[in-house]
C-alpha cells in the first residue's frame, strides 16, 4: 500500500503498504479409480469407488464397476469421478455395471466438476447383458444409468511447484517497465497482465514474464464514489486480479495516508485482451457509513474455495487481516467478518494479505514491518496455512498467525530492501512469487521481483529472491 501514518503511543509509525508509484492452474490427471465392488451371492455387488479428479479442467478417472451378480442380484455401480474446479466434465464416467441377473439396477453417471458439464446418462443394457458407460447391468431390460450432477472441486496441484532440492527456486532476470509496488498478475492465453499502485490503477503487460511493458491504466478517471466516501484518496492503491464466475475481478484500494477511513473497490471486464473495465462501486469500506472500526479496508485479495465459494481478504495495521464472503457476481454477501492474522504485540505491524491454495491447505501470505522508506524499509513475507480458508492460520512451529505467527519466507539481502505485498500465481507446473523490493542500485526505488516458489515434502512453501 501506499505510506500511512498511524500515531501510537509516544511513537509517530509507518503504517501502509504502497507507494505512489493473482492464475489458474494447468490440468492435473484425476486420482486412481476405486476397485470394484465384490461378487455377490444373491445379494448386489459393491459399487467401485470413484476417483478424485485434478485440478482444473482435470479428468477424473473412472470407477471399477462392481463384479457379477449372483442369480437375481444386482451388479455394483461404477464410482462417479469428480473433476476438478472450473474444469470441463471429468472425462471418465463411472463404469459400467457387470453383467446381471433378472433385475440389475441403474449405475450412476459420473459427476462433473464445477462449472464443467454434466456427465451423459449411460445407455440401458440388454438382458442379461453388460449396460453402456454409466449404464446397469442389465436384467430383462434394464434401466439407464443416471446423468452427472455438478461436483465439488477436486485435486489442487499437489504436483504442481513440487521442490526439487537439487534446483532450488531462483529470482527470474527481470527487464523492461519495472518501476511497480503493490504487483498482482494474471495470465489470460499465454498474455500475463500486471496490476499495481498508482494513478487511477497502474497496469503492465508481458509475453513471457520477463520483458515488461507498461500498459493503460485501468481508469481514465477515479470513480466518482470515492470522492464522497474517501476524501482526498488519489492514487488508487494495491489491487487484485481473479477470475472467477465468468469474469474478471479488480479489487482495489481507496485510502489516505495514516488513516482507516477507507474502501474497496471492484471492477469487472469479460476478458483481459478488449474492452475495458466496468467499475461497480464499494465492495467493504471502514468507518464511512461506520465508525469505531477497528480495521482498514485496504489491501484486498480475492480467494475462491475448494467449494467453488468466493472470499475477500484484507487489512493493513489495526487489527490485522479480515475476511469477507462475496457472492458470485464478486460483491459482498452479508455482514459476516473474519480476523484472520494479527500482530497485536508489534504495533499491529503487518498486512496484505494473499491466499492460494495447494495440496489441501490454504496458504496465507502477510507482509510484516514497514514498506515505502525505500533502503531503510525492513518490509518482509510471512506465511502461515490452515485446512479451512476462513482459518485458523498457524505458522510452521503451530503459533496462531491471530497472535503474531508467521514464518519467514523472503527477506532483503545485498542490494534489495524491504521485499513485501506478494502475491502468487501457478502457471503450468510451477508457481511464481511477485513482489516489489527497493533497489539500491536504483536510489531506493521500488522495483518488481518475481521468483520461482515451491513447495517442500511438509508442505511448506521455499521462495527465490530477494
Amino acid at each position: 500500500m501506499i505510506r500511512r501514518w498511524l500515531v501510537l503511543p509516544a511513537v509517530l509509525s509507518l503504517v501502509g503498504a504502497g507507494c505512489s508509484l493473482e492464475g489458474e492452474p494447468e490440468p492435473a490427471a484425476g486420482g486412481t479409480s476405486g476397485s470394484g465392488g465384490a461378487t455377490g451371492g444373491a445379494g448386489s455387488g459393491a459399487a467401485g469407488g470413484g476417483a478424485i479428479g485434478g485440478s482444473t479442467a482435470g479428468s477424473g478417472q473412472s470407477g471399477a464397476a462392481g463384479s457379477t451378480s449372483g442369480g437375481g442380484g444386482t451388479g455394483g455401480a461404477g464410482g462417479a469421478s469428480v473433476a476438478g474446479t472450473g474444469g470441463q466434465a471429468g472425462s471418465g464416467l463411472g463404469g459400467a455395471g457387470a453383467g446381471g441377473g433378472s433385475s440389475g439396477s441403474a449405475g450412476d453417471g459420473a459427476l462433473a466438476g464445477m462449472a464443467g458439464l454434466g456427465a451423459a446418462a449411460g445407455d440401458g443394457g440388454t438382458a442379461g447383458a453388460t449396460a453402456g458407460m454409466g449404464g446397469a447391468s442389465a436384467g430383462a431390460s434394464g434401466s439407464a444409468g443416471a446423468g452427472g450432477s455438478a461436483g465439488v472441486v477436486g485435486d489442487d496441484r499437489c504436483d504442481v511447484a513440487v521442490l526439487d532440492a537439487a534446483n532450488p527456486p531462483q529470482a527470474l532476470t527481470l527487464s523492461g517497465s519495472l518501476g511497480t509496488h503493490d504487483p498482482v498478475m494474471i495470465e489470460e492465453d499465454g498474455q500475463f497482465y500486471m496490476f499495481h499502485t498508482g494513478n487511477r490503477v497502474a497496469a503492465k503487460t508481458s509475453d513471457d514474464m520477463l520483458s515488461w511493458q507498461g500498459a493503460s491504466a485501468v481508469f481514465t478517471a477515479n470513480p466518482s464514489w470515492i470522492s464522497s466516501s474517501v476524501p482526498g484518496a488519489t492514487n488508487l492503491w494495491a489491487p487484485d486480479i481473479s477470475n472467477f464466475g465468468g469474469q474478471f475481478h479488480l479489487y482495489y484500494s481507496a485510502s489516505t495516508f495514516g488513516q482507516n477511513r477507507s474502501c474497496i473497490g471492484h471492477a469487472t471486464r469479460a476478458s483481459l485482451a478488449s474492452g475495458s473495465f466496468a467499475d461497480q462501486g464499494s465492495v467493504v469500506c471502514s468507518n464511512v457509513n461506520t465508525s469505531g472500526d477497528n480495521w482498514n479496508a485496504i489491501d484486498p485479495n480475492a480467494i475462491v474455495d475448494i467449494d467453488g465459494n468466493p472470499w475477500l481478504a484484507f487489512g493493513s495495521f489495526w487489527g490485522g487481516i479480515k475476511m469477507v464472503p462475496l457472492d458470485s457476481t464478486g460483491a459482498r454477501s452479508g455482514t459476516m467478518l473474519h480476523s484472520l492474522a494479527a500482530r497485536p504485540q508489534n504495533g499491529g505491524a503487518l498486512e496484505a494479505p494473499f491466499i492460494v491454495r495447494r495440496c489441501g491447505y490454504y496458504y496465507l501470505f502477510v507482509s510484516w514491518d514497514t514498506c515505502c522508506q525505500g533502503v531503510d524499509s525492513d518490509y518482509n513475507i510471512r506465511v502461515g496455512r490452515s485446512t479451512a480458508v476462513t482459518g485458523p492460520y498457524v505458522d510452521k512451529d503451530g503459533e496462531e498467525m491471530m497472535q503474531g505467527g508467521g514464518t519467514l519466507l523472503v527477506e532483503g539481502a545485498g542490494r534489495w530492501h524491504g521485499p513485501g505485498h506478494n502475491a502468487v500465481v501457478f502457471s503450468g507446473t510451477k508457481a511464481y512469487n511477485l513482489y516489489h523490493s527497493y533497489d539500491e542500485n536504483q536510489n531506493g526505488n521500488s522495483i518488481l521481483r518475481i521468483s520461482e516458489i515451491a513447495w517442500d515434502t511438509d508442505g511448506w512453501p521455499v521462495s527465490g529472491g530477494p
